[in-house]
């Protein structure tokens, strides 16, 4: 066995969150870079003609109350195991979404999350944290659902026989993992997934829904808002049902953190290119959007990453 002395270890652990901070500048820096896209020119021109005091407080609080909302359900959440502060919070959701930058589907938010606990607790915490983005990705489900119905009525996107079956395929899935939930795999069932879940009480969960409905609504509004400032004059249920959709379908799609604006802006050019909204707004939008809610908080989670201390026991390396 080979025992690393402590200095080789803090060395270890400072090289691996220089890799992980350097990576994730990289990753923003080449999007933003070599997106042949954006129009360097004319976004600095939107941003000097729309970027009044108003609306530059306006749409950075509705960032900061979107991460906010996210930190107050992880802390609602964790609180069943242990009680944690507003502050630890903070450093567990935004060091965790750096460490997701450039992992799929952000997927690396859960082990980033896990290693601010004891290792004992790491699975507890990965279960935690798939109820705390479950219930997001249901409500983007759910609204990104009413969304597509209503702007399909508008633009038959779809032929009514085709949202038959969709529905119809629905109903026989559902009816399936009801009839299903006692199959074990490995050892896991529906059935005790569920029983995982109702272990937690349901006061935690209420807040959890809440909080997760009024996170939805300030960021899908923060988007409503912004094509509002650059005079896109659209019916509020038109605009908002394509904002709706595009969530949803580009959830629905795999992808990394730092490719999510490329993701939905392709999504929502198709979108709002029915409503007759120009390209050129659409991107500007989106990636606005990404700048505000992704980068913006990464930057933040970088210094958290760099001042990180695991709450994994320090173990030997062999």
């Amino acid at each position: 066995m080979i025992t690393v002395s402590d200095k080789a270890k803090q060395f270890l652990i400072l090289l691996l969150k220089l890799c992980i901070v350097g990576g994730a500048f990289y990753f923003i820096y080449d999007r933003l870079a070599h997106d042949n896209q954006l129009n360097w020119s004319q976004f600095n021109k939107l941003l000097i003609e729309k970027a009044s005091i108003g609306n530059v407080c306006f749409i950075l609080f509705l960032s900061f109350l979107n991460r906010y909302l996210e930190i107050l359900k992880w802390k609602n959440l964790v609180n069943f195991i242990k009680p944690i502060t507003i502050w630890e919070s903070t450093k567990q959701v935004m060091g965790a979404l750096t460490l997701a930058l450039f992992t799929p589907n952000g997927i690396g938010e859960y082990a980033g999350k896990a290693l601010f606990f004891e290792k004992e607790k790491s699975k507890k915490i990965v279960f935690l944290n798939l109820i705390c983005n479950g219930i997001q990705m249901i409500l983007t489900v759910i609204f990104g659902t009413f969304g597509l119905l209503y702007f399909n009525a508008s633009f038959n996107i779809i032929t009514p026989k085709s949202v038959i079956l969709i529905f119809g395929l629905f109903i026989v899935l559902l009816s399936l993992s009801f009839f299903m939930k006692r199959i074990n795999i490995k050892g896991y069932s529906l059935e005790k997934l569920i029983h995982k879940i109702n272990v937690i009480p349901k006061k935690i969960h209420q807040k959890n829904i809440l909080l997760a409905v009024a996170r939805y609504l300030t960021f899908s509004h923060q988007y409503y808002v912004l094509f509002l400032i650059l005079d896109v004059q659209l019916p509020y249920l038109s605009l908002m049902a394509a904002i709706t959709s595009v969530y949803f379908l580009a959830s629905a799609l795999p992808s990394f953190q730092f490719l999510d604006f490329a993701v939905k802006g392709s999504v929502a050019v198709y979108f709002f290119g029915l409503l007759g909204v120009n390209e050129w707004i659409v991107v500007f939008v989106t990636t606005l959007m990404w700048f505000l809610n992704t980068v913006l908080p990464v930057v933040i989670g970088a210094y958290f990453v760099f001042t990180f201390k695991s709450g994994w026991k320090q173990e030997s390396l062999s």
